[in-house]
């Protein structure tokens, strides 16, 4: 059965989908029905944690001695999903003592490094799909009348190869996917689950990093910067923050860290200079038009103003300013607007820097503090070499 709710995007309407969580859930309330009664149930059945009813047919369905299993077909709705079509098994055994326990079988990874969800050594099934994986088998052990528990094992098929196209392999959960949802429901276009990725990543960056100190960069323009310029060296774990920059800076105060550097091409970052947190072109752009306002301030003619705005990138007006001798301003009067905005946005709860650059012309600005906090690691770094 389609699961029938939509959101918008844009001007499209978007069908929505349920999670690996969703379909580990019933799958195992399937199993544990066939296991305790003996019936093959034609409908599943639950309700998810943002209150929506899910009802699916069981892809499959098997019994041996002692054990059940059941499979969901995985409904990604219209999301461009990694996880969409594949079959979501449970197996589940009855044990004497009460409770749920819940384990990965194939295709689910394990957990190799701290500050995930789920301990080092455990599978990959987060704590939402765990308490209701729990609550699903639950029920149908109370339903029966059965006094003692459960042992289930949720597996993907294909897992392993599908988990090589995620970030798993970098966050550290191996050989298989994971097993994921808060809120049991998959939304189309969801910019939630990079922001969650990048959370994780600075949980982990904060183990890494006892003495508090991060640089964020929006992607692999940043991370071969970094390299070039040996700022990846210092000594503080690196996290991609993609668009997200204020979240990625609110993330990072909540994880406790105290000196944060920002650096990335002035393509996204001069956006920030406008107080824009969110560098996405469909959010919002003013490249050019906040070129224009800085070349304007630090005194450049009507003409060059035009050719700012009319220029089709950031690189092209660096060049426009080259011609009439106004770089330096500009790009000093941008870096100090985007070293406000990030500090108004840290609100005092961490030391912030910015550095801006470009793949053409290389180093284009950094704030007094930036300068400050990369002196500091490369000082400490020689200290304690």
């Amino acid at each position: 059965m389609a699961f029938e709710h939509y959101i918008r995007s844009g001007q499209k309407m978007l069908r929505c989908g349920y999670t690996t969580g969703t379909c580990a859930a019933l799958a195992a309330a399937g199993a544990a029905r066939l296991l305790l009664t003996g019936q093959r149930p034609a409908l599943l059945c639950l309700r998810t944690p943002k209150g929506w009813p899910v009802e699916v047919e069981p892809a499959a369905l098997e019994r041996a001695p002692g054990l059940a299993r059941c499979a969901v077909r995985k409904d990604a709705g219209d999301d461009a999903d990694v996880t969409d079509g594949m079959l979501v098994w449970a197996s589940v055994r009855l044990t004497g003592a009460p409770g749920v326990q819940i384990d990965g079988g194939e295709g689910v990874g394990r957990v190799t490094k701290p500050g995930l969800d789920q301990p080092v050594g455990a599978a990959a099934i987060n704590r939402v799909p765990r308490r209701m994986i729990a609550e699903a088998v639950q029920a149908e052990l109370d339903a029966a009348g059965c006094r003692g528990g459960a042992e289930v094992v949720i597996s993907i098929p294909g897992g392993a190869e599908r988990a090589r196209r995620t970030f798993n392999p970098l966050l550290g959960i191996e050989g298989g996917l994971s097993v994921l949802g808060t809120s049991g429901v998959v939304e189309p276009m969801s910019e939630q689950a990079i922001v969650d990725t990048i959370g994780v990543e600075l949980r982990q960056a904060a183990h890494a990093s006892p003495d508090g100190r991060l640089i964020l960069t929006p992607g692999n323009y940043g991370m071969d910067f970094l390299a070039a310029q040996g700022l990846d060296g210092l000594g503080a774990p690196v996290v991609r923050c993609s668009n997200f920059l204020g979240e990625a800076l609110d993330m990072a105060v909540a994880e406790g860290f105290g000196a944060v550097l920002l650096v990335g091409h002035i393509g996204k970052l001069v956006k920030l200079a406008g107080g824009i947190m969110n560098t996405h072109s469909r959010m919002a752009d003013c490249r050019t038009e906040l070129f224009c306002a800085h070349a304007a301030a630090a005194g450049a003619p009507a003409a060059l103003c035009r050719a700012l705005l009319a220029a089709p990138t950031t690189d092209a007006c660096i060049a426009l300013l080259d011609a009439e001798g106004l770089r330096a301003p500009v790009l000093d009067s941008l870096t100090a607007a985007a070293q406000r905005h990030l500090e108004r946005r840290a609100a005092g709860a961490c030391r912030v820097g910015v550095e801006l650059f470009s793949n053409e012309y290389g180093p284009l600005g950094i704030s007094p503090a930036a300068r400050q906090l990369i002196e500091q690691w490369r000082n400490d770094g020689t200290t304690n070499g």
